[in-house]
């Protein structure tokens, strides 16, 4: 799996109207030429699972048409172009789960705390979704789906409906820069050959020099396991996040 090597992709790049009309399944269906021999729900997996793959980079409407064995001409009777084929695989990878399990214990912080993990989830399955500038999404069933769920667990912290969607953008930008971060160490592992542990190993010698010297004392004072692996970054940082709420709504209901 990798995560590309090109630019950012962008959302709504395509022809919005269509790529509605694809989403919602409001448009036309192919007419012209013989019976259809695939479906709009084939063309958007097999795209799927070539950016898992091989990186978004490698997604064209000639490999998708490779990967199902047909000729290219064949997929624009059901899809225009790359752009939107690119929003309908957005749709299609980011469809909420229907276990109710998954989205908490049933109060606000369970319910953005299991979004938090969800999220970064989704990011690990599908990598290349870090390539996708996504500032300016069609909103297709999987995006309202999603909202709809979640705003309704979290509408008991009272507050006002743009600092509810603030919330779900403040757990969504902290996932998005904690999932790039790890796919970053992936990737540098991936193309340096050496493993985290070798990485920082190599360092050592210098770096106890170094600390050695008195320059840097509160840097030499710092436990052993500081810099360990078994601390978990990421959720600590969504806790203090969601620690940081919970003073917000007392404080909101106190008002």
């Amino acid at each position: 799996m990798t995560s590309g090597k090109g630019g950012t992709e962008t959302s709504g790049s395509g022809d919005i109207g269509r790529t509605l009309e694809l989403l919602w399944d409001t448009g036309r269906r192919p007419s012209r030429g013989p019976k259809p021999g695939l479906s709009l729900d084939q063309i958007v997996a097999a795209a799927v699972r070539i950016a898992d793959e091989e990186g978004l980079d490698a997604v064209s409407m000639r490999r998708v048409a490779t990967e199902l064995g047909t000729g290219t001409m064949s997929l624009y009777r059901y899809v225009p172009g790359k752009g939107e084929l690119l929003d309908l695989m957005l749709d299609r990878v980011q469809k909420p789960s229907e276990n109710p399990a998954d989205l908490g214990e049933g109060d606000w912080r369970s319910a953005l705390e299991a979004l938090g993990r969800a999220t970064l989830a989704l990011y690990r399955r599908h990598p290349w979704l870090l390539q996708v500038n996504q500032s300016r999404p069609i909103l297709g069933p999987s995006a309202l789906d999603g909202m709809e769920k979640v705003l309704s667990l979290i509408r008991p912290m009272g507050l006002t409906d743009p600092e509810l969607v603030s919330a779900i953008i403040t757990i969504d930008g902290y996932v998005v820069g904690a999932a790039r971060t790890q796919l970053y160490q992936m990737e540098a592992e991936r193309r340096s050959g050496l493993t985290d542990a070798e990485f920082w190993q190599a360092q050592v010698p210098t770096l106890e020099k170094v600390l050695a010297s008195g320059r840097y004392p509160v840097m030499a004072s710092l436990s052993e396991d500081t810099f360990g692996p078994d601390f978990d970054h990421f959720e600590f940082g969504l806790q203090r996040i969601l620690d940081g709420l919970e003073v917000f709504v007392a404080r909101r209901g106190k008002g």
